[in-house]
């Protein structure tokens, strides 16, 4: 299908995706960093705290092994993504009717949390297939970088709006005022859709129809990836080390408060620093990637093994450096690093690899913060250690699937 004239750039559909992700990531970003004090004020323990933001993460990640193959089963991209976003700019402001539900508001802000979460499953996989074919008329490392850039400035902006409005009111106010930019989200992608029904016309590369592998017709091949290359599944795990070995920023948290390096109400603050230091990182090796190639996602593993030496070190020095490694590897992780999920896999499958991805990735994000939690009560030193050594076979693995995937890319 070949473009209307009168359709926008892609450059500037780029950027209408990314100021999407920006409103929208004002509301669960500004949610997400109050999360455990809105629990605690309904009256939930550490561990309730734990269990619920920890299952949210995995809800968000792993489910896209589902909505991954049926967005490439239906085509219905559009209507996922918009649901997706639906349910965050819903399930956030009413979480602040939480308190006056008596004694049902904790499980009603549980399930809300956890709705939430997976509104970021059902929207992500069909968001990123549909920003994969724009991103490829500007080039995907850009195309990726940009919009998450600006969805980082969503991510710093919303926890400083919810901590305004908890000043000045209550942590509740916090919460319903993100209703603002959760409708302002919904009127862009809505916008978004109509002048932009299909994506696919701006990809300087469509599919020939020998190019692409068939789709299986069972559906747990397609949730479990069937067909999809070798080289696919050796950056997935590769990818997904990296994940799961980076320090979560609720141990960096733990560990700045607990150790008495910064007070409290400081963590929010540092928090929204490692958000801009994302944005910048995601639009910094975004350029390179197309400039250079595969091979600048090489200092993520060297970035993630650095983090827990210095966010959980004794000095508040070590700790600044290990914020801002541990934000560039965010930022690479969430941006450049999918922009690649796009060179390896056509386009009838991307959802479904993108779902894929998101699952590896959400299982060993699971069992790393897990091991990171552990270990870090025990032992700093085998913390570190067993960082290091995932994140050597991330380096193999990586350097292994560029190599064999070289011939590909530059085809592509």
């Amino acid at each position: 299908m070949s473009r209307p004239a009168t359709a926008p750039t892609a450059w500037r559909v780029v950027w209408w995706f990314g100021f999407v992700s920006l409103a929208a990531d004002m509301v669960y970003e500004g949610a997400r960093s109050v999360y455990g004090p809105v629990l605690a004020a309904l009256g939930a323990s550490a561990v309730v705290v734990g269990l619920v933001t920890g299952a949210g993460e995995a809800v968000a990640l792993v489910l896209r092994l589902a909505f991954g193959p049926l967005a490439d089963r239906t085509g219905r991209h559009w209507t996922l993504t918009i649901l997706g976003y639906g349910l965050t700019a819903v399930c956030v402001p009413l979480l602040a009717l939480a308190p006056r539900l008596g004694a049902a508001g904790l499980a009603f802000a549980v399930t809300m949390i956890l709705l939430e979460r997976l509104g970021k499953a059902v929207r992500s996989p069909s968001k990123s297939a549909l920003l994969a074919h724009v991103a490829a008329a500007v080039g995907r490392g850009r195309g990726f970088g940009v919009h998450k850039a600006l969805d980082q400035v969503g991510a710093f902006a919303g926890p400083l709006v919810v901590s305004g409005a908890a000043a000045v009111a209550s942590l509740w106010w916090g919460l319903a005022v993100l209703a603002v930019p959760g409708a302002v989200a919904m009127l862009l992608l809505l916008a978004l859709r109509r002048r932009v029904p299909d994506p696919a016309a701006y990809d300087a590369r469509p599919p020939a129809p020998d190019d692409a592998p068939a789709i299986p017709r069972g559906w747990w091949a397609e949730a479990v990836g069937a067909g999809l290359s070798p080289d696919f599944f050796r950056y997935a795990l590769a990818a997904s080390l990296t994940t799961g070995g980076l320090v979560t920023w609720g141990v960096i948290g733990y560990h700045v408060t607990v150790d008495g390096l910064l007070p409290v109400a400081a963590v929010p603050l540092l928090y929204a620093a490692a958000m801009a230091v994302e944005a910048v990182a995601a639009l910094a090796v975004g350029a390179a990637y197309d400039r250079t190639g595969a091979r600048v996602l090489l200092v993520v593993p060297v970035l993630v093994g650095l983090v827990p030496a210095l966010a959980l070190g004794s000095t508040l020095a070590a700790v600044l450096a290990g914020v801002v490694a541990w934000g560039i590897a965010q930022g690479v992780q969430d941006s450049t690093v999918n922009a690649v999920v796009a060179d390896l896999v056509d386009a009838p499958r991307r959802a479904t690899a993108y779902g894929v991805f998101a699952g590896v990735q959400g299982l060993l994000a699971v069992v790393g913060g897990v091991a990171a939690g552990w270990l870090y009560e025990r032992s700093l030193l085998a913390l570190v250690v067993v960082v290091a050594l995932s994140q050597v076979v991330a380096l193999g693995l990586l350097v292994d699937t560029f190599r064999r995937s070289a011939p590909r890319r530059r085809a592509g």
